[in-house]
């Protein structure tokens, strides 16, 4: 694809690209080029693939139901498909009662924040207006996924028309204040929410990505910080909302992360994987209490204003089913938990690194730090974007990768196994290693 196309390409600064390597095919874990040339997909295609590229068992769902029913609505009908989906989201979800199908992220997050602040009007409660959440979190580039996942490089031009939240620490041991250990911090992170929540009862939600702030820079949580977070919550009749569209189904090397977070939600969001990454399609769930306030006659208006053309498409729910079969059959999350083994075995080779300040990873995610200063922390600086310099040299090597800022992040197809991770390893190393002998 030539710089003269007519495509515009996400969070690109397009005038730094001269073309754009042509994918024409993807098998197994590896894209490839119109000149056959193999890459590693490194990302996961945006953190969403689960099988790798081509698995015939998810490519014949698709086709076969293509050939019975493309599209029907959700409006006034129904299908199959969407009625087993839900069954099935609810059997594997604690906890959760009903489920709202959308297109992607962003929308499952901005349907969570609606019904969170719909449910205080539909039982009354109208002082209940605002959103609680964690600074540097994320959750989709929609106004309202802004507002509620405000990370100012990316959103800053758009504050203005962005509504107000409450906004909370997270402790980042890497990042953490010189004067406190991090179990200090985590405390005082906690404190923080405790006395505002304590002293104000117009709080209708706290949202917060569950066991991990991905887009924010891989930032996993301290043990019980999510919990703590949830009993306090409970505590002030404040809404736990969780955002698991890339942290659920497996990335972090479990089934559902709130269950392993101990955690009990009112409303949580899925997508990326939910679909093994082959088409688009997202869910929030919730629990009992939470649907049933939106019941009531017709003219009480207490039914969810929102929907999608595509809601509930009968070849992207069909495909999620067949997905989620695999999962059982091939017994994916043990899969995940032995094959991470792989990160744990490696950090060390990849911390002793000259431009590495940290390395933090759980399940199938890590996040490598790049630093010119390891003292000092300060961030790896270039003439091109790090993300260009990061990508050019890693194709070099065979490998994808999309970095967020100075930040290299490995987030790999699930399904990949032990060799192949470890090719992505030693590829990233290489990478590294051949941008320093550059800015050094």
């Amino acid at each position: 694809m030539k710089k003269n196309s007519q495509l515009w390409h996400p969070n690109t600064q397009m005038s730094e690209w001269s073309d754009f390597t042509t994918i024409v095919r993807g098998k197994g874990m590896w894209l490839i080029d119109d000149h056959g040339t193999k890459y590693l997909d490194g990302v996961a295609s945006m953190w969403c693939n689960v099988w790798g590229h081509s698995r015939k068992e998810l490519v014949n769902a698709i086709i076969k139901q293509t050939k019975k029913l493309q599209h029907s609505p959700l409006f006034n009908f129904t299908n199959e498909s969407s009625e087993i989906l839900s069954k099935k989201l609810i059997d594997i979800c604690p906890g959760m009662s009903s489920v709202f199908f959308t297109d992607n992220g962003s929308t499952a997050m901005e349907v969570s924040i609606k019904i969170a602040l719909q449910y205080w009007k539909n039982i009354g409660l109208e002082n209940k207006t605002k959103i609680a959440t964690l600074k540097n979190g994320y959750h989709g580039d929609t106004f309202g996924a802004m507002s509620v996942g405000y990370v100012p490089e990316f959103f800053s031009k758009f504050k203005s028309k962005l509504f107000q939240t409450i906004q909370f620490e997270a402790p980042n041991p890497y990042h953490s204040p010189k004067n406190l250990s991090i179990k200090e911090f985590e405390d005082k992170c906690i404190e923080n929410i405790e006395n505002r929540f304590s002293s104000d009862d117009s709080i209708a939600a706290f949202v917060m990505e569950s066991g991990a702030q991905v887009a924010g820079g891989v930032i996993i949580y301290p043990p019980n910080f999510q919990k703590r977070i949830n009993s306090l919550c409970k505590k002030h009749n404040v809404l736990f909302v969780l955002d698991e569209i890339a942290t659920g189904f497996g990335r972090l090397g479990s089934m559902i992360e709130y269950e392993k977070q101990n955690c009990k939600p009112d409303i949580v969001s899925y997508g990326k994987m939910l679909t093994g990454g082959y088409l688009t399609l997202a869910a929030t769930l919730t629990t009992k209490n939470i649907s049933n306030s939106f019941l009531g006659s017709f003219n009480e208006m207490k039914h969810l204003f929102h929907g999608h053309t595509y809601t509930g498409n009968p070849i992207s729910t069909s495909l999620a089913l067949k997905n989620l079969q695999l999962y059982e059959e091939k017994k994916l999350i043990k899969k995940i938990q032995k094959t991470s083994r792989v990160f744990i075995n490696r950090k060390k080779e990849l911390s002793n690194l000259d431009l590495v300040g940290d390395v933090r990873y759980k399940g199938m995610l890590m996040g490598i730090e790049l630093v010119s200063d390891k003292n000092k922390k300060t961030p790896i600086q270039t003439k091109k974007s790090i993300n260009n310099v990061i990508f050019e040299e890693g194709k070099k090597h065979n490998v994808f990768f999309r970095t967020l800022g100075n930040i290299i992040m490995l987030v790999p197809p699930l399904a990949i196994s032990e060799k192949e991770l470890n090719f992505l390893i030693d590829g990233t190393i290489k990478t590294i290693k051949g941008i320093s002998k550059k800015i050094i």
